[in-house]
């Protein structure tokens, strides 16, 4: 199998919902409930999607972070400095969100014969990826990076440097898998926010509740490529090459038919609803 073949990986027939520039939306919890909504949709008939998207301001926390003994203390202090703040129902830890970071989601149908295990999904998410950047001669590594924020087995890397991060959120018939991938600016002031959440949230408890975050462990694709200041913008659109290139003109129209969008009052009351079931104890 060609390793950097993204057919073998199940990308075909997605519908691309490109949501790079809607940035009205102030609570960042908006587009994961826009996921959510639509992975229900994906799961009773509709269609698969890739989703792409910016938040300009947000800090969003994992489920473990968010019950660490400080973290309300913490998350009143990110509010006060103009972060929108959450706790996200899919895997993984605390990651900050901003215009140079661009967010992918993958919403996929499960197996008819089974769900195959989520290491497989994860590949999908790492095969897209590494194949958007191809073009920069760059190799895209998998694997923990120590002291990387939010780490885990698919941190993915250029030289020894996290650039991205995937979790994943499954419902009965569908799931989503969602990747962070920071593009333009510094990774190593991102680092360092969440090396201060943690320091603040974790109000003495042991290290091994936490991710023990390093400024240096992260980077930017600005930085790491030579893709330069409009990284993002450049990455993204390898993304949308890819997913168009696999479309077809009937598979579009099939697919496009059976895509019913969320009303914004419908995904803001999700929102609500994903704030109340994963609120921060003592909030």
């Amino acid at each position: 199998m060609d390793r950097d073949s993204i057919y073998d990986f199940g990308l075909a027939d997605v519908l691309l919902l490109d949501r790079m520039n809607e940035l009205a939306e102030p609570d960042v919890l908006y587009p994961f409930a826009l996921d959510e909504l639509l992975c229900k949709m994906t799961g009773q008939g509709g269609p698969s999607i890739c989703h792409i998207w910016r938040h300009p301001r947000g800090f969003v926390m994992g489920l473990r972070d968010s019950r660490l003994p400080g973290a309300a203390e913490a998350e009143r202090l990110l509010k006060s400095e103009g972060w929108s703040t959450a706790v996200r129902n899919s895997g993984g830890a605390a990651v900050p969100l901003d215009l140079g970071i661009i967010n992918i989601s993958l919403i996929l149908p499960k197996s008819k014969a089974g769900s195959i295990h989520f290491h497989g999904d994860f590949e999908r998410m790492y095969a897209l990826i590494r194949h958007a950047l191809k073009e920069t001669g760059c190799r895209v590594d998998k694997g923990e990076i120590q002291g990387a924020y939010c780490p885990g087995d698919f941190d993915l890397s250029i030289n020894g440097y996290k650039f991205c991060g995937i979790a994943q959120r499954r419902l009965a018939h569908a799931y989503i898998v969602q990747a962070f991938v920071v593009a333009e600016g510094e990774g190593q002031e991102r680092a360092s926010l969440v090396r201060s959440f943690y320091d603040k949230a974790a109000d003495g408890k042991g290290a091994n509740n936490y991710p023990l975050v390093r400024d240096e462990s992260t980077a930017s694709l600005e930085q790491l490529t030579e893709l330069g200041r409009g990284a993002g913008q450049a990455f993204a659109d390898a993304v949308k090459r890819i997913i168009r290139s696999q479309q077809t003109e009937a598979g579009l129209r099939e697919a496009e038919a059976r895509l019913v969008m969320p009303a914004s009052e419908q995904i803001l009351a999700m929102a609500e609803v994903l704030r109340s079931r994963y609120a921060i104890q003592g909030a």
